[in-house]
């Protein structure tokens, strides 16, 4: 009994720390509370609620893969470009830049994509992306201007949007960006929107208004599907902590 249990007991460490360092990564404080406090069955409990929806629908091999080998899509996609020179493939090879934070050479083959193709969208779209990634806020903000103006065409990704909304803060438009924000909350209900306009709304000492936003976050997040809940909640986490900021 006593190897068998000693076989057991390490398992429930590894565990324990695997779900730890998964709520630390997801944003999920409360849960590490939980899991630290509830050896064992907090972190069973966790297993079921939060890491076996992403093994279930995927997500979860693709992180681990990446864990693993964090180059590996990198290198798959040289090949493929070796093999065949491609638009698709070169995008592809530039997302796996990107995912890297390589985004000096994500930048640098979308826009060679681009020279050839200078009206196509979709690289238009992602070459904005790679630029606002590499804190390139004004150029990003040319591409989704360009994007933008294009006939029937409009962007309505959140996260896109979130990304031109931080855009023009970042180069001073404030105007313009506190109505991108308050688009974004109102259309999508965004608890990342929410947290990032109160930050603005705090930097320029509108603490009332940042506040209303800080705790907005946390009035919202039920409206919010419970799969989608499990990836939004650090938004709360963090508008906590600014709240706990603005009362002292």
């Amino acid at each position: 009994m006593i190897p068998f249990w000693s076989d057991y007991y390490y398992l429930v460490i590894v565990l324990q720390l695997a779900c730890i360092i998964h709520a630390f990564r997801s944003g999920n404080r409360d849960a590490i509370y939980l899991l630290i406090f509830l050896p064992g069955l907090g972190a069973a409990v966790y297993f079921v609620l939060e890491i076996l929806p992403d093994i279930t629908n995927g997500t979860f091999g693709q992180q681990l893969l990446r864990l693993i080998s964090p180059n590996g899509r990198i290198r798959e996609w040289e090949n493929r470009v070796q093999l065949s020179d491609t638009i698709t493939n070169r995008m592809q090879l530039a997302e796996a830049y990107a995912e890297q934070k390589h985004y000096d050479k994500a930048i640098s083959l979308a826009q060679s994509c681009l020279n050839s193709y200078s009206t196509d969208q979709g690289i238009i779209l992602q070459l904005a992306r790679f630029q606002f990634l590499h804190q390139q806020y004004a150029d990003s903000l040319v591409n989704f201007d360009r994007l933008n103006k294009m006939p029937g065409v409009r962007m309505s990704n959140v996260a896109d949007e979130l990304m031109y909304a931080q855009a023009l803060e970042a180069t001073m438009e404030t105007e313009k960006a506190e109505k991108a924000y308050q688009r974004i909350i109102q259309v999508h209900h965004s608890l990342e929107a929410m947290y990032d306009y109160g930050l603005m709304l705090r930097k320029q000492g509108r603490n009332q208004e940042a506040k209303a936003q800080f705790e907005r976050t946390k009035a919202e997040i039920g409206l919010h599907p419970r799969y989608i809940r499990r990836t939004i909640r650090k938004w709360v986490w963090l508008s906590r902590k600014e709240l706990a900021t603005l009362k002292a």
